[in-house]
């Protein structure tokens, strides 16, 4: 079985619990999560942010699924991963990340690359939506 349990991109809310369920087996002893979500503010946004929109290149679930590949390297850990496109509300979740390993250092390792690795090297392009109507792409990433 594949070190990757889960790589995909969906237009469906994301389950936190699902994805640690895919990460489950008897030789981890630890297990990590991140879920970024979209929240109602934005430095750069000169008013409340209500949405985002995101869109992503055809190819985002094999370069999602080889980044995943990366960050586990040679440490034997075991990552499910998920990327929402789409209108997200404040409060949705926009990625899920479980890892589990046999120590909880290589799993807080392999999640923190993947996210920073997600954040700059997914094509994942978002439109931030302000209460006041106006819109802002931000670039690579999620």
């Amino acid at each position: 079985m594949s070190a990757v349990r889960l790589a995909a991109v969906s237009d469906r809310p994301l389950d936190l619990a699902a994805h640690v369920t895919a990460v489950e087996d008897p030789t981890c002893g630890a297990v990590t999560t991140f879920v970024g979500r979209v929240r109602d503010h934005d430095p750069d946004a000169a008013t409340r942010v209500v949405a985002l929109e995101y869109t992503a290149h055809p190819d985002v679930e094999e370069t999602l699924n080889r980044l995943a590949v990366d960050a586990i390297g040679t440490t034997g850990a075991l990552v499910a991963v998920s990327h929402r496109i789409g209108r997200l509300e404040v409060g949705d979740l926009a990625v899920v990340i479980a890892v589990a390993s046999s120590h909880r250092a290589e799993a807080f390792d392999v999640c923190r690359t993947l996210i920073e690795t997600i954040k700059t090297d997914l094509p994942v392009w978002k439109r931030q939506v302000e209460a006041d109507g106006t819109t802002a792409w931000k670039g690579l990433g999620g």
